[in-house]
């Protein structure tokens, strides 16, 4: 963004949903003329919430540990427009299928001072949310 253009327009404002709770803040910015959205798209995505931080470094931390793919979990979901908008959301506690399954993800941020016990605990709250909707909308 040029200098001086970007600006917070909402901190840590709560959002509570039906298992969790988020903090989302809304940053917006001027795009420098020598970036398109494209080149935004790439310096945000995939999340530092998803990722870790340093997200370069921590992004081959999870290449090397993980033994398989994320597939669309913590990717983006949205849309580029014609007139050079964009508008894309982390895809997290999400109902993913292809031709022949259909499958949830869920995950918790690992800290410093992390209980593994509690993060799985988390992690389990976050998919039965989505395991009951789906057990809900097959009867």
């Amino acid at each position: 963004c040029d200098y001086g253009t970007v600006r917070v327009n909402k901190l840590m404002e709560v959002k509570k949903f039906s298992h969790v709770q988020h903090m989302v803040t809304h940053v917006v910015g001027k795009l420098n003329k020598n970036y398109d959205m494209y080149d935004a798209f790439k310096a945000v995505f995939p999340a530092g919430t998803v990722s870790g931080a340093p997200k370069v470094r921590a992004m081959e931390i999870i290449d090397e540990l993980e033994p398989e793919s994320r597939g669309p979990y913590a990717g983006a979901v949205g849309y580029f427009s014609f007139n050079g908008c964009c508008d894309f959301a982390i895809a997290i506690r999400s109902i993913f299928a292809d031709e022949k399954h259909g499958f949830v993800q869920a995950g918790a941020g690992i800290v410093f001072d992390s209980v593994p016990n509690n993060e799985l605990k988390e992690t389990e709250h976050k998919a039965n949310a989505m395991i009951t909707a789906l057990r809900e909308a097959s009867k």
